[in-house]
């Protein structure tokens, strides 16, 4: 409710100094060049080994968001076994590793194994002693500084998906199921839940007519 009439100002702590209470980000041009000098640093001081890990592809959470895609925690166990690669062997040559994480869909698992595989063709293994090269090292004519890059996603980077709406003709649709999706998942349950008891009885009846005879 405002206040009505010429009545005095109430106390309300004018007089703060609140100068002295505001911070002023003045350094932002030496702290891009500090920012820029240290990632150097860590550059050649982890040379040439690459400064970050590999990442697998993965989707944004959430209806609003799936259609992007975006670097992930760490590949899959299951990715790993169709890349032929162990999984404790994996982080030993840069690539990030999530027991957890799991494979909803086909095309997801193609993608990392695919981008597994392109890492293993440009993977460059240096012996631990110089000379002596062991089982699994590169060779010396892939020990040349041209195969050496800084960072892994520089390298293999994430390509983004056509978020673009496209057309299609009419015959290129998917048959209709036949009943509806709805009657085959259900059918597909129950078929998948009595396979049990439906061995078991043909089993049974299998026996009985042996013993017939």
């Amino acid at each position: 409710m405002a206040i009505k009439h010429n009545n005095q100002i109430q106390k309300n702590h004018f007089r703060k100094d609140w100068q002295r209470r505001v911070r002023c980000h003045f350094d932002q041009a030496p702290q891009k060049i500090r920012r820029r000098s240290a990632r150097s640093a860590k550059a050649a001081a982890l040379a040439p080994r690459p400064v970050d890990k590999l990442r697998p592809i993965v989707r944004c959470p959430t209806i609003k968001y799936n259609r992007r895609v975006r670097a992930g925690r760490g590949f899959s166990l299951a990715e790993l076994k169709a890349a032929g690669i162990p999984k404790l062997y994996a982080p030993t040559i840069g690539i990030a590793v999530d027991h957890r994480r799991q494979n909803l869909s086909e095309e997801s698992l193609a993608a990392n194994v695919a981008r597994l595989k392109a890492y293993k063709e440009r993977l460059v293994v240096f012996p631990r002693k110089a000379g002596k090269p062991k089982a699994g090292d590169s060779k010396e004519t892939d020990l040349s500084k041209d195969n050496i890059v800084a960072s892994s996603a520089a390298a293999l980077p994430i390509v983004p998906y056509s978020t673009a709406v496209t057309e299609i003709k009419k015959s290129d649709m998917p048959k209709q199921i036949e009943g509806g999706a709805y009657v085959k998942l259900r059918q597909a349950r129950a078929d998948k839940r009595n396979q049990g008891a439906r061995d078991k009885r043909a089993r049974e009846k299998a026996e009985a007519e042996a013993n017939k005879k």
